[in-house]
């Protein structure tokens, strides 16, 4: 996934308020998919610029902020991209959320030990060796 500056989002967004531009001419311009101008410019209407930051960090989400989130989209007759924008989520993060909600219930949304499984069971003693 290409990431891309946040200059280049601001501008892009200012000559759209600015020209009155529509998102496909913007595509065409700067030579980017018309799909992501028009993924920033709807960002942009519902939580203004700040959602057009780079994350530095990796977010982590709560499994209660993920309830919220699909009980908000269950309930509620908008779009999934109109509640990812709403949220500052990716729409594809609530579909694997309400998967995961339906499969596990509200337990499979909560966080989950990294890594590979262990192989074997190390004794006390063998740690204690090394």
């Amino acid at each position: 996934m290409v990431k891309y500056n946040s200059v280049l989002k601001a501008q892009i967004i200012n000559e759209h308020l600015n020209d009155g531009t529509s998102g496909a001419e913007l595509a065409r311009n700067h030579q980017l998919p018309k799909r992501q101008v028009n993924r920033w410019l709807q960002q942009y209407r519902l939580n203004g610029i700040e959602t057009l930051k780079w994350h530095k960090t990796k977010r982590k989400f709560s499994a209660e902020f993920k309830w919220n989130v699909i009980n908000y989209y269950q309930t509620h007759d908008e779009s999934l991209a109109e509640v990812a924008g709403k949220y500052n989520v990716l729409a594809c993060q609530i579909c694997t959320w309400r998967k995961t909600f339906i499969r596990d219930g509200y337990s499979g949304l909560g966080p989950h030990p990294k890594g590979r499984p262990t192989k074997m069971k190390r004794s006390k003693k063998q740690i204690r060796q090394l």
